[in-house]
């Protein structure tokens, strides 16, 4: 699945979207830059990231002790100061099973090319609830 980012001065930047899952490492709702294999790995992703050329974001949701939860990103909008992500968990349809605790996740690729330190992520719901924030180190 592809997303298109738009930043300043209308260029189209392809971001593919790696992976979706789980992982059992614990905390909270952030979204996180990553810029090492070290990094991502002690998330519990493993994904062909090819970090000379490019860089990942993981937004990690949960915890959840329930199966079946998903994130759903219903857009990316980016400018030259601040990229803004709508998202959101989906609950499962049937209730889920008790499960050991875990974190949601999606995961971009994102290609060195627009890195921009400072750059401000924010997360937020659909009512624009914030869910997470971090700047690009």
């Amino acid at each position: 699945m592809l997303a298109a980012v738009v930043l300043a001065g209308c260029r189209e930047v392809r971001v593919q979207t790696l992976s979706v899952g789980t992982t059992s490492v614990p905390g909270a709702d952030q979204i996180l830059v990553v810029r090492n294999p070290d990094d991502l790995s002690k998330l519990g992703i493993h994904a062909p990231v090819h970090f000379k050329g490019e860089f990942g974001v993981v937004l990690l949701m949960g915890p959840h002790d329930r199966s079946g939860y998903k994130q759903i990103i219903e857009s990316i909008r980016a400018s030259d100061q601040r990229v803004r992500v709508v998202a959101f968990e989906q609950e499962p349809a049937d209730g889920g099973e008790p499960s050991p605790s875990y974190r949601t996740y999606t995961l971009w690729i994102v290609p060195n090319s627009v890195y921009r330190r400072g750059l401000r992520v924010d997360v937020v719901t659909p009512s624009a609830a914030p869910i997470a924030t971090t700047f690009l180190p």
